[in-house]
């Protein structure tokens, strides 16, 4: 058994292949992660429905296009089918189905664009305080126009959940869409009324059923109306849609026997009949289906997924109480179907829905194929029609029943006839359509805005009952129709039959057969949607999205279309931009297989960005005109950074070919020289010649204690090309043999491979040597390792079948500990029995102990129940446990620890069990009980992973089990009571400058070195912070204000002056102070604007302020960035006292800007300064860019990127270095207090990883088990609406 050394250099990591050992001198890649689609939840069934996330982590790309933040990039167009889908926000897609089902009801969507400003008012008065502005109606409206002319592949519902009040984890929870439609009417009949749309849901949706009880002697019939907007019918047992509305509306219950009705009239128990009828219809009619029930014998929920029917139209009058109109008033036609998919718990909503006003694009691929392949199939007549476009287009315009057609629409019917499009068949030839009409007046007619289109009556078709043409063969155009192979399609048939399925952001047309798919199985239909037959769309309607749409509105989508096509070609511009690296051959050297630069690697490299549609030749003259100075010829080859060093590869030829066309990839690598030598040496280029890195381990001469094996470890760089004969020749000695890892890098190394001597002959690449692989190399004398007849070295391997278990309940200073074997099926009742016998303690001792799992630091963890297996109380094989006094909680009992305050080194940590089904309330009184504590002057507070006091237990009379504390939490008993609702308990700082300049100062005289100093601002002690203040930063404990959410910032630096520690401090006016959050104990987020309510600030519960005071006004806007410049002394790693710099970044926020901005500041040329961001979290400083690089005009410029991104993150009260060229040209911007910083840093890595390696060496130390994502609570679904009464 192998174990890994104390001295801890050449450990077991040796044996696992040593394979990550990389030199990375390029920047380092980018990763993504993919995130699985959402599913759906239920209120109903509280928090089963949990959103189905699928998270897929760092999948490294290779050299690519750096990924850009997705604000950037504008939102991809529409697809094939016109129409547009809707972004899930994390757990939306019921939403998202039922607003797409409310867009494709043209009544609903025409009613609520008929409602003006000057009824609900305008977005941008919402914040005014005395405006009513019906927010949701308005919202509404927006989506829908967005929906319907926006070019967008997917529209936003951010904007209308935040009108509904929902914050973002309303966002991510899900809900039951029939209760959100309920919920959404019920929130847009408050926010009409008073508006010519107050009965809008009620007109469209509302029908009443009559509940009657006829009494079978007097015949006295007593009844009930009920309103509806939606029907609920049952699933369970039920074959379909039609038998369900028979079962509540045409059976009768009967009163009978024991079961008697007592009747008004008779005064007396009698046999009546029980019925219910539709009395009123109303013109949508929404039928949700029961799919989700509870199985009371198995005590668990379920979806029903058997067959369940329903019509494409249906006739109601059986089940109306009215049956004497005519049946056209009855039918109704099915429009949406709204379709969940999953079980009860768990799933996802999508909607099938059928556009009645032909607003997208029918097409499937396998219809198209199949009708060009039937028509290549057909015969000479048929062809030379289709060719004529002419003859078709006057097919098409005489079988219509109205004079005039969109024009957009005669090209949809000319896709459904002919099942291809104008753009595909035609347009190559003849051109656009609408120019074609044009250019046949004499035939066609054209409205004057050339919208709509129409045969001449000269040239119309006339047809008989068959559709054949009654014209004589003269007026046919020389075309004949075949009528039997093709009959014409009849209007009523294609008029808004097609079906589309609307899946978030994905749109697909689908055929009206598909939705005989889900009438059963776990994808299946839960909502439908019917609409009276008689509903007739105005032919303007059709095929027109613009119609009914307001004209703000209509301007808005115009204007923002317009910014979508200036952002895409903006963005393909730069998408077709890449960047090279140049490799300068001068600036090498060839050693030890590989190229090495003599210099830096960023001096040898130079970066040149060209566009990828130009060609090599272009490439070539734009290197030419980089190095001026290049002599004799010049080859461009293909380079890749390797472990080993720079690699060559294939040579650049064919000056006529594309950039993209021979695989230039954004990043890649070029390296420029003769095509022979680099510095005198001759250079091996491509795949067949690239060097392997190889770690060569042999067994050490001394090995301490006998505990394993050590081992050497040197490294050898060879071509992937040599022979393992060469190999065994250069590494063993005569006799010796070598061995492979077969086990590879992230897996325990226990396969060594032999290579024998037919191997000898294989390269190293065909045996599988790579970068950072491992080989031994075995001397005659340590063969006896290896089993030669089966080539693994197995002598190292080993298999931990046991636990430790440790006895804390002695009192020695040393416990003992005993190893239990066990397998992942022993109870732990069986594991602490036999560790009570092993470690010879008393027998009593059994019902009176407990086991619990000791953590990597030496922690006792919660006790594991003793009816629990190993497999069940998640311990691994090899850990260690703690026989501790004390029993184990039973299964409804609570294990928790608690502090006085977070501090750990003032309140050490207590243990307390509770019952679950205890109140917040009663958990703190046994925990200041088992303290020492009294009063009700305190609050219980979870502590968050940073070990600090976090979320407040607010809920002090809901049990513990609903708040979803669990085992093994800890919480925080802090001083104070918790705040009102709506009111937020902020703990304030004091921002202390350490050394202020005089009011007035010039920054010229700081360059020149003048500087004056003034005393520290003082602040008063007199309240003692309650906990210590943050090192290393001027930051001086204030005190705890309470302030109201809906307060403004202005009212919260007031409140802050009248703290004890404030009171001295002389503030003329609140914008004399600068308020910032604290992150991570220093300044963080810098809050703007005085006005400003805090609630919109979202600052959280947790939220610390630390005021700064200024000696004159602020007031910064929001594109303006304040940084903190401090210019080097000239001569010493120090600088000035830093200055605040005010920096408008409206317009760009690149290098080239902030260099001038910083250049003015200090009143120097710029290219006198060198500047650089400190990150004090590392004592690093970061260079910004560096003025050698800005090369000549003649050159294409380099795009410009934010320094608000990636590696610069530039924000509010960043540390900005600046350096004078011309009195110091060192460039070098660390100080002595960071060298401090980074020592301090480096000796505790080093004390950590020790700790580490300390518990590596100790197989029997058991891991920290990661705790399990607790349930979230349910949540009702609610939307917030104002008052308009």
């Amino acid at each position: 058994m192998l174990r890994a050394p104390t001295a801890g250099r050449r450990s077991q990591r040796a044996l696992r292949g040593a394979t990550q050992q990389i030199w990375r001198r390029r920047r380092p890649r980018g990763g993504r992660a993919w995130f699985g689609t959402d599913s759906s939840a239920f209120t109903m069934f509280g928090d089963l429905f949990e959103e189905d996330f699928s998270f897929i982590s760092n999948n490294h790309c290779g050299k690519g296009k750096k990924s850009k933040p997705r604000e950037s990039e504008p939102p991809a167009p529409r697809d094939f089918t016109n129409l547009s889908g809707i972004k899930n926000q994390g757990g939306t897609c019921y939403l998202n189905s039922l607003l797409q089902t409310l867009l494709f009801t043209p009544e609903f969507r025409e009613a609520l664009f008929s409602l003006g400003p000057e009824e609900l008012g305008t977005l941008d008065d919402s914040r005014k305080p005395d405006a009513k502005v019906r927010i949701i109606p308005l919202q509404l409206q927006r989506l829908f126009a967005q929906l319907l002319l926006l070019d967008q592949q997917a529209a936003s519902t951010t904007d209308l959940t935040e009108s509904f009040g929902w914050s973002s984890h309303e966002e991510m929870r899900q809900h039951d869409v029939q209760e959100l439609n309920r919920i959404l009417f019920s929130a847009l009949e408050t926010s009409l009324v008073g508006t010519s749309g107050h009965d809008l849901i009620n007109r469209l949706y509302h029908g009443i059923v009559v509940n009657q009880i006829v009494c079978k002697e007097c015949k006295n019939v007593s009844e009930r109306q009920e309103d509806f907007l939606d029907l609920t019918v049952a699933v369970k047992g039920v074959a379909g849609l039609e038998e369900a509305l028979w079962n509540m509306y045409v059976e009768e219950e009967y009163f009978e026997n024991d079961n008697l009705y007592r009747c008004g009239a008779c005064d007396k128990l009698v046999e009546a009949s029980k019925s219910a009828k539709l009395r009123k219809l109303p013109p949508f009619l929404t039928i949700s289906l029961l799919r989700f029930n509870f199985d009371f014998e198995k005590c668990e929920r379920y979806k029903e997924t058997s067959c369940y029917t329903f019509p494409i139209q249906i006739n109601l009058r059986p089940f109306c109480e009215q049956t004497e109109m005519d049946d056209s008033e009855y039918m109704y036609e099915l429009f949406s179907v709204i379709i969940h998919k999953g079980g009860c718990y768990g799933g996802h909503y999508h909607v099938y829905i059928r556009d009645v006003d032909e607003l997208g694009n029918w097409q499937l691929q396998e219809e198209e194929d199949g009708l060009i392949e039937e028509r290549a199939l057909g015969d000479t007549e048929n062809a030379k029609e289709t060719e004529n476009p002419l003859a078709v287009l006057k097919r098409i315009l005489s079988e219509e029943e109205v004079k005039q057609i969109p024009v957009d629409q005669l090209g949809q019917k000319l896709l459904e006839k002919k099942g291809v499009s104008w753009n595909k068949k035609y347009r190559k030839q003849y051109g656009a359509l609408r120019k074609y009409l044009q250019n046949h007046p004499q035939i066609f007619q054209l409205t004057p805005d050339g919208s709509k289109v129409g045969l001449k009556e000269a040239h119309k078709f006339r047809l008989d009952s068959h559709g054949q043409n009654l014209q004589s063969p003269s007026q046919k155009n020389d075309v004949q129709w075949n009528c039997e192979k093709n009959p014409p399609r009849p209007r009523a048939a294609s008029a808004g039959c097609h079906w589309f399925d609307l899946n978030d952001s994905k749109v697909q047309p689908i055929k009206e057969k598909d939705i005989e798919k889900q009438f059963q199985g776990k994808e299946s239909a839960y909502m439908l949607f019917y609409r009276k037959a008689q509903l007739k769309r105005p032919p303007e309607a059709r095929g027109n999205p613009r119609y009914q749409i307001p004209e703000h509105l209509l301007n808005e989508m115009n204007a923002a279309n317009t910014e979508l096509q200036k952002k895409r070609a903006e963005c393909d511009s730069a998408n077709n931009g890449i960047d090279l690296h140049l490799h300068l051959s001068s600036c090498y050297r060839f050693h030890n297989g590989a190229l090495h630069p003599s210099l830096s690697w960023k001096e040898s490299v130079v970066d040149l960005t060209i566009d990828r549609r130009k060609t090599l030749g272009e490439l070539r003259q734009a290197v030419f005109q980089m190095l001026e100075s290049w002599e004799g010829d010049m080859v461009l080859s293909m380079a890749k950074p390797l472990p080993a060093g720079l690699h060559l590869y294939q040579v650049l030829d064919g000056d006529e070919l594309t950039l993209d066309g021979t695989g230039l990839a954004d990043g890649a690598d070029i390296f420029v020289w003769n095509g022979k030598e680099v510095g005198g040496t001759k250079v091996l280029a491509g795949p067949e010649h690239e060097p392997v890195v190889l770690n060569v381990l042999r067994l050490a001469e001394h090995n301490e204690g006998g505990k394993g094996q050590h081992f050497s470890e040197t490294q050898l760089v060879v071509s992937c090309s040599t022979s393992l004969g060469q190999l065994h020749s250069a590494l063993a000695p005569a006799g010796g043999i070598i061995l492979k890892n077969g086990s590879g890098a992230d897996r325990e190394a226990k396969n060594w491979e032999v290579f024998h001597e037919e191997d000898m002959k294989e390269t190293v690449q065909s045996v599988g040597l790579r970068d950072g692989c491992s080989v031994l190399i075995l001397d005659s004398h340590d063969q006896s390792f290896v089993n030669v007849a089966s080539g693994n070295l197995t002598a190292f391997t080993y298999d931990i079948s046991w636990l430790q278990v440790k006895n804390f309940c002695g009192e020695e200073e040393e416990e003992k500990h005993v190893k239990i074997t066990a397998t992942i099926d022993t109870m732990m009742s069986d594991i602490k029995m036999k560790a009570i016998r092993e470690l010879q303690l008393e027998e009593e001792l059994a019902t009176e102990s407990c086991l619990r799992p000791v953590s990597g630091n030496g922690k006792l963890l919660s006790p594991v129940p003793e009816d629990y297996t190993v497999k069940e109380a998640e311990l691994k094989m090899g850990s260690l446990l703690g026989l501790c006094r004390g029993k184990a909680p039973t299964s409804t009992q609570l294990f928790l620890y608690f502090m006085v305050g977070s501090d750990q080194s003032c309140s050490p940590e207590m243990e307390i069990v509770v019952e679950e089904t205890a109140s917040v309330r009663e958990c703190l009184n046994l925990m200041l009980e088992k303290s020492g504590l009294s009063g009700d002057n305190w609050h219980l507070r979870r502590l968050d992973w940073c070990y600090e006091a976090g979320e407040a237990l607010s809920q002090e009379n809901a049990t513990l089990k609903e708040l979803n504390v669990c085992r093994g939490d800890t919480l925080v008993i802090t001083e104070g009571k918790l705040p009102g609702k709506g009111f937020l308990k902020i703990p304030i700082w004091w921002l202390k400058p350490s050394s202020c300049k005089k009011h007035g100062e010039k920054a010229e005289d700081q360059v020149n070195g003048i500087t004056w100093k003034m005393e520290a601002l003082q602040v008063s002690a007199a309240a003692a912070p309650p906990e210590p203040a943050h090192p290393g930063l001027d930051l001086c404990y204030a005190g705890r204000i309470e302030v109201a959410g809906e307060a403004s910032l202005e009212d919260l630096k007031m409140q802050a002056l009248t703290l004890p520690c404030c009171q001295e401090q002389v503030v003329p006016l609140p914008s004399f102070l600068r308020a910032w959050t604290v992150d991570s104990k220093r300044p963080g987020k810098l809050l703007r604007d005085n006005k400003r309510k805090l609630s919109d600030y979202r600052l959280g519960a947790r939220v610390e302020i630390c005021i700064e005071p200024l000696q004159e006004e602020e007031n910064l806007g929001p594109h303006e960035l304040l940084l903190r410049v401090q210019m080097g002394i000239p001569g010493e790693r120090d600088y000035f006292d830093s200055r605040d710099l005010v920096w408008d970044i409206s317009k760009e926020c690149t290098t080239w800007a902030l260099r001038q901005r910083v250049a003015s500041h200090y009143c120097l040329p710029v290219d006198k300064i060198e500047i650089a961001k400190y990150f004090p979290e590392r004592f690093e400083w970061l260079p910004i860019s560096s003025w050698t690089q800005q090369i000549s005009k003649r050159k294409k410029r380099k795009k410009h990127e934010s320094l608000q991104v990636a590696p610069y993150h530039l924000k509010d009260g960043d540390i900005i270095g600046v350096k004078n060229l011309l009195l110091d040209d060192t460039k070098d911007f660390s100080t002595i207090r960071d060298d401090i910083g980074k020592e301090k840093q480096r000796q505790l890595a080093l004390e950590k990883r020790k700790s580490r390696q300390e518990r590596v060496q100790d197989p029997f130390f058991p891991e920290e088990k990661l705790p399990t994502k607790p349930r979230k609570p349910e949540v009702a679904l609610s939307i917030n609406v104002g008052v308009f009464r």
